[in-house]
């Protein structure tokens, strides 16, 4: 069964390297026609490639806490949905310490899910080259989530979550666009002398995808075509339907056992998303960043009930 565990995982790789590449050859093509300033082409990728994430995070109360009582899985809902409240709220309304504050648990999230989907599929593939997991989790992290957020195109972006948000760098966008291309600079060549070649084309992706993509673009394919895809693929270990299609030699019908009880999560999303849209007057760009605000907010329960989960796959 573990021959097609490692299969699917495989396949995910390829499909999140494959999307990447993708993104910033549009990227790069439709800058050039239709101008980087066109907001149209970039909403429709960005959105695109959110819904594809979204639902990766609605069966954290079935891995956090399998076969519960009705009422504490009514009680576990309750407390993850206020915590999102809260974290929006922090967004919109209040100082730039609540931004930064998700920034960080984001990066520190993505950064250690990508590392605990690699040490997964070594198990499976029987590597024994050991990962050198803290520099691959920070650049995995940081990468995707501070450069597009430092990027000269970033400001106009967000302006449409809060004006406030403009400075959240405190005029220190440059150090950190260079510190953190850098730091993935390095973790590349280190990755690779360590013969972990194609964790170092990981990085190198994802840091060309920050650099040449637009930020709208280069967030939102990272996380719906990258990180939700590689956290569903974990799921899938935890999963009893997931397990029985292992069992049963389909990779792609355990992937699916995954992702379809996760579709309400995006139709609520998206109904939450254009709710706050129409409560500020505008349904146009602002529906896609009310979107992003949702799922930057969803990021720090998420965080909370996947830590055991990712303590497994690193221990």
């Amino acid at each position: 069964m573990q021959e097609v565990e490692y299969r699917l995982f495989h396949q995910i790789r390829t499909f999140s390297s494959i999307a990447v590449m993708v993104a910033i050859f549009l990227s790069v093509i439709f800058s050039q026609f239709l101008g980087e300033t066109s907001m149209s082409w970039q909403v429709a990728i960005a959105v695109t490639a959110l819904a594809l994430g979204i639902p990766h995070g609605a069966l954290d109360h079935l891995v956090t806490l399998p076969k519960s009582k009705p009422l504490v899985m009514a009680i576990f809902i309750l407390v993850y949905v206020l915590v999102a409240v809260v974290a929006v709220i922090a967004i919109l309304k209040f100082n730039v310490l609540g931004f930064i504050f998700v920034l960080l648990m984001s990066a520190t999230h993505f950064g250690i899910g990508d590392t605990a989907f690699i040490n997964e599929m070594d198990r499976r593939g029987g590597r024994k080259k050991a990962l050198p997991r803290t520099i691959y989790a920070v650049a995995a992290g940081a990468t995707p989530v501070l450069i597009p957020l430092v990027n000269s195109a970033s400001t106009d972006a967000l302006a449409q979550v809060n004006p406030a948000l403009i400075d959240w760098h405190q005029g220190f966008d440059q150090e950190i666009l260079y510190g953190v291309t850098g730091f993935a600079l390095i973790a590349i060549v280190t990755l690779f002398l360590s013969h972990r070649k194609r964790e170092s084309l990981d990085i190198a992706l994802l840091l060309a995808l920050a650099l040449i993509a637009p930020p709208l673009i280069a967030f939102a394919v990272y996380f719906g075509c990258w990180h939700a895809m590689r956290h569903t693929a974990r799921l899938t270990l935890n999963l009893e339907s997931s397990q029985r299609a292992f069992a049963s030699g389909d990779s792609k019908k355990a992937f699916t056992r995954a992702v379809i009880p996760g579709v309400p999560a995006l139709v609520g999303t998206f109904l939450i998303a254009g709710l706050l849209a129409l409560l500020d007057n505008q349904f146009n760009d602002d529906f896609f960043w009310m979107a992003l605000v949702v799922v930057w907010a969803l990021t720090v329960p998420h965080m909370a009930v996947t830590a055991k989960l990712d303590r497994s796959a690193l221990t």
